[in-house]
This record gives C-alpha cells, sequence and structure tokens, in this order.
C-alpha cells in the first residue's frame, strides 16, 4: 500500500486519490457487444457455445433439475447448513421490515389519490463464480426478491457441469426452481433477451465482473433489454480509524476485500501515523496465510493510507470518496457514524468487521461502487418492486380544480390538456 500525508498533498492530487483504478469500458463493450448481438439473433445455440467456450460447459441441461436441487442438501454437511439457514434467517428478519407500504389522499375535495407497490413479475439473479464460491449472494438477492413477492425468479451463475450445492442449497431456502448454469455475458443475455425456450426477464440484479457490468449497461440501453439494478465496480472498503484502534483488525478487514480481486481497492484513513506502520507490517504477516494472497497483493498496489492531522478531514475525504464499505473503528465511532452522508454500507465500531455484513448481520451486500454511493443505495426489497400512482376525481372535485389545470395546460401551450377538462365541465352534471 502507498502512504500519503494529506496535508502535503495539492488538490489535484487529493482528486487523483479519490479516483477508482481505471477501468477502460469501451474496450470492455467491443468485447461483450457483438457476444450479446449473437445472442439477442440465435438465442440458446449461442449462450450454449459461449457457455463452452468461456466456463468449459460440458453438462447435458443448461438448467438445473429437481433432482440436483434435492442431492445439494446431501451433499452439504450440517455446519454449512446451518450456517447458511442462521444467515437466512438473519437476512430475512431485516429486509422484510423494507417492505413499502402504500398509501392513499383525498389532495383536496373530491380528488383521491393512491400510491399502491407491486413486486416485478419476472427478475433475474446473477450469482458470480469465476473465482469464489458466492451463496451468501444467493441469500443476498434471493431473499428480497421472495419478500417482494416476484411471480418468477431466475438464477444464473456459470459451471462447468454442476452448480455447487451450498448455492443451491440457498437457492432452495429463497424458493427459485428456475436455475441455469451460465455466467458472463452469455448470461446477462440470455436474461435480458430471452430465447424460444426460455423467457426473458423485466429485470437484472447481482454484481460482476467489468464483463457482466458491461453486458448489464447495454442491455439496459437496448430496446430490446431489461433494467438493471445499479453501476457496479470492482470491490472496495474504506477505514478510518484512530490511534486506539488495533492493528491487526485494521489489517484483517482490508485483506478481507482485497481479496475478492486483483481490481479491488482498499483504503486506510487515520491521525496516527504509527498506526499506519503497524498496519503495514501486520499486512505482510496476515496475507501469507491467505488461499487467495495473490490476488490480494494485485489488490494492494491499487490500495492506500492517508495521514490526516484532523480526523474531521478523513469523514470529509470519505464521504467524497463514496465507499461501498466503510469501516470506523475509532473511540468515538457513533458520533463520526453520524457524520456519513456516502457510503454503501457502514460499519460501526472495533467490533464490527466487514464479512459480518458480507454473509450474516442482516444487511445486503449488494452495493453502490466505484462512487456511486453518493446517488444509489444498497440493495432492498423496493428494488424488487416499483410503485404505480392512481387518481379518481368526482364531477365536484374536477371542477374544482379546472382552473389551476386550464391555466397551465394554456400556459404551455397544450390546448389539447385543457379540452380534456373543459368537455368534461361543460358536459358532466
Amino acid at each position: 500500500m502507498k502512504k500519503y500525508n494529506y496535508s502535503k498533498l495539492t488538490n489535484d492530487e487529493i482528486n487523483n486519490l479519490l479516483k477508482r483504478p481505471s477501468i477502460r469500458i469501451e474496450d470492455t463493450f467491443e468485447v461483450v457487444k457483438p457476444m450479446l448481438d449473437n445472442i439477442k439473433k440465435n438465442g440458446l445455440s449461442a449462450v450454449k457455445s459461449y457457455a463452452e467456450k468461456f466456463d468449459n460447459f460440458s453438462a447435458k441441461e443448461l438448467k438445473v433439475s429437481q433432482e440436483e436441487f434435492e442431492s445439494a442438501e446431501s451433499e452439504l454437511s450440517n455446519e454449512i447448513k446451518n450456517a447458511i439457514e442462521s444467515a437466512y434467517k438473519n437476512i430475512y428478519k431485516f429486509h422484510e421490515l423494507q417492505f413499502p407500504k402504500s398509501y392513499e389522499v383525498e389532495t383536496q375535495n373530491g380528488i383521491f389519490c393512491k400510491r399502491e407497490f407491486k413486486a416485478i413479475e419476472n427478475v433475474g439473479l446473477y450469482i458470480p463464480g469465476g473465482t469464489a464460491i458466492l451463496p451468501s449472494t444467493m441469500l443476498m438477492l434471493g431473499i428480497p426478491a421472495k419478500i417482494a413477492g416476484c411471480k418468477r425468479i431466475v438464477a444464473v451463475s456459470p459451471a462447468s457441469e454442476k452448480i455447487h450445492p451450498a448455492i443451491l442449497y440457498a437457492a432452495n431456502l429463497c424458493g427459485i426452481k428456475e436455475f441455469y448454469k451460465v455466467g458472463g455475458s452469455q448470461a446477462i443475455g440470455l436474461l435480458a433477451f430471452g430465447t424460444k425456450e426460455i423467457s426473458k426477464v423485466d429485470k437484472i440484479f447481482g454484481p460482476g465482473n467489468q464483463f457482466v457490468t458491461a453486458s448489464k449497461m447495454i442491455v439496459s440501453m437496448d430496446a430490446d433489454g431489461c433494467a438493471v439494478d445499479m453501476p457496479a465496480g470492482p470491490s472496495e472498503v474504506l477505514v478510518i480509524a484512530d490511534a486506539n484502534a488495533n492493528p491487526n483488525f485494521i489489517a484483517a478487514d482490508l485483506l478481507s476485500q482485497a481479496e475478492h480481486g486483483n481490481d479491488s481497492q482498499v483504503i486506510l484513513l487515520t491521525n496516527s501515523d504509527s498506526l499506519i506502520d503497524a498496519v503495514e507490517q501486520v499486512l505482510l504477516f496476515q496475507l501469507e496465510n491467505l488461499d487467495r494472497k495473490l490476488f490480494a497483493s494485485e489488490a494492494l498496489k491499487n490500495s492506500f493510507s492517508l495521514l490526516f492531522e484532523d480526523i474531521n478531514k478523513a469523514i470529509d475525504f470519505s464521504n467524497q470518496y463514496a465507499p461501498e464499505h466503510l469501516i470506523i473503528n475509532c473511540k468515538n465511532a457513533d458520533e463520526i457514524a453520524v457524520k456519513i452522508i456516502n457510503a454503501g454500507s457502514v460499519f460501526v465500531g472495533e467490533y464490527s468487521p466487514e464479512s459480518v455484513g458480507d454473509y450474516a448481520s442482516g444487511t445486503n451486500h449488494s452495493l453502490p461502487t466505484y462512487g456511486f454511493a453518493k446517488a444509489y443505495s444498497g440493495l432492498s426489497v423496493e428494488a424488487f418492486m416499483k410503485s404505480i400512482t392512481f387518481q379518481k376525481l368526482t364531477f365536484e372535485g374536477l371542477k374544482s380544480i379546472s382552473k389551476t389545470v386550464i391555466t397551465l395546460a394554456e400556459t404551455e401551450k397544450l390546448d389539447a390538456h385543457a379540452n380534456a377538462v373543459k368537455i368534461r365541465i361543460q358536459n358532466g352534471n
């Protein structure tokens, strides 16, 4: 990790630190756009061809069978099943409180307005599987979809022959029965465009690599495609710590995010120079014991620590950076948490590691990255729903508001709008 002193940086240097490691998304578009066009034109045969090429797909059927769902339970240890079930309960408990409430109001005598929430009928859930097995993501996407009441929930994940039983066990808990062994751009194309054999979805959810992200962006702009959840980039964590923080805790938190991939970024903000040095030493020690140390080592090259004289300036920097995950490891963590404006998810206090949120505390781990936390929220039940507004007017209600509507319509030179009101007033009771 690089080390900087905030007070010695120019404004340009500070702005550069606020930027994420660059991804040439245009190059990625050039790779995935022809693939998506091919899937759109040739359907399932194109999907299978790409699955064979990129994921070594060799199974007889693309769709997970009922037998595979049933055998998944027997293939897992009780310890793993209990862990998945425990996480499921916490995530469900937190998310069921997010179910939005419909409401109705009489805005003016005889004018009744109502807002109702409806589940999106067909949703697709993308579960990454390139370098890690992620039953946690299955829960994070499947549970809010289930609570929202989506009629058809389709999951996809890359596999050569079989989906890992932990993912299928989590999917089964979420009530998912339609699951396809396909990942990458080909999975996004399948979900967005559908084929003769498989119906398309209305919205796609889930994280992925740059090819998945680019594919989601493209299909969201295609008239034949579908909506997507949020823009996303590589994983990231930012830690705000003071001199009281345990360097072992901080190093572990930084590495827990760095091991996601070599394009991840981890950042330490502190007012303690000695803490930076201590964390650097511990990082090297902990890194050697990781199975994914090569990924983490590369991610650390994109990462840095930043020394501040005033912890409040560290808070300001964090709000400008808008991290996916923010850990506050300070003595006055609760006071600092109140000042956070931009972050995907916040972990308050020394005993709140980011990994708990990734798996089982109850909050969702599908979060905005790359600074999008300034405008986007993490995944929720509401994301799987949409609202519809209704209005009903009596004759007296229309009459009472007619002058307002006619005046505004004529101001905008939209005569037909005004006439739609006038003709009712003239021919009503």
